[in-house]
Order: structure tokens, then C-alpha cells, then sequence
């Protein structure tokens, strides 16, 4: 059984899933895109809380909130989504190893699935999900 997640440590998870689909949407900034892929992305995120059979994926999945402001720059908005998912699979790979391929594909496909909201924009979303792809590998891949 996994150790349990401390708050910050769930807020670390809710992070990087979150900016994961954040990161694709301002990766095209396309204003109407944009409400598209929020609306997917809190879809995508509802049905996560209420269904997955993940504990680590449900605790990720609640809450409210991105970690980033509004007006956070797409920059940040990278680094720091970058960041957590790093720490994410570190945490996971200490604590809850069962876990990390749930979380993993959770995350994806919340990035995937706010990239096949709007049309347009796939190599800047390709690109951005080939990163988020690689934070998610662990420290080992996340170099590369």
C-alpha cells in the first residue's frame, strides 16, 4: 500500500495535471480555442474525480484552481507545469509506484483531449505535449 500524499504533495499532482492541459491551450493562443479547451479541461477533470479507479488520480482531480493566475505568462505557465510533473513522478515513485501509470495516462489524455478541442495549432500543441511526455518519463528522461 502507498504511503499517504501529504496536501502539498496532491497540490504538486493537481499542478501538473492541470498546467498539462493549461501549457496545450496557450501553446496556439487563439482566444475562442481557449474557452473550448477549458471546458474540456474541467470535463475531462470531472469525470476523473467522479470515475477513476486511481485514488491518486481522484485526489489529483479535486480541488479547484490551476496553481497559475490568469496572467501568468505561457512561459511560467511551462516551467512551472514542467516542474510539478517532475516532482509528481518523484513523489509517486517514493510513495504510491502503483499509482504512476494512472496518473501518467490521466495526465495525457487531459492534454491530448484539450488539444482535439479546437482545430488548428497541432505542432505547437504536439510540442507541448512531447514536453509534458518527457516530465512525466521522470528525472532519468526528463533531461533529455
Amino acid at each position: 500500500m502507498s504511503d499517504a500524499l501529504t496536501e502539498n504533495e496532491i497540490e504538486t499532482l493537481r499542478k501538473g495535471a492541470m498546467g498539462a492541459g493549461l501549457l496545450v491551450s496557450v501553446s496556439d493562443r487563439k482566444f475562442f480555442d481557449t474557452f473550448k479547451e477549458a471546458g474540456t479541461l474541467a470535463k475531462h477533470v470531472a469525470v476523473a474525480r467522479g470515475s477513476s479507479e486511481s485514488t491518486v488520480v481522484r485526489q489529483a482531480a479535486e480541488g479547484h484552481g490551476t496553481g497559475f493566475g490568469l496572467t501568468t505568462p505561457p512561459d511560467q505557465i511551462e516551467q512551472g507545469t514542467l516542474d510539478a510533473l517532475r516532482s509528481a513522478v518523484t513523489v509517486l515513485e517514493a510513495k504510491a509506484p502503483n499509482e504512476l501509470d494512472a496518473y501518467r495516462a490521466f495526465v495525457l489524455d487531459l492534454a491530448r483531449s484539450v488539444a482535439a478541442a479546437a482545430p488548428g495549432g497541432d505542432q505547437a500543441e504536439a510540442g507541448a505535449i512531447a514536453k509534458i511526455e518527457a516530465a512525466l518519463q521522470g528525472t532519468a528522461a526528463a533531461s533529455a
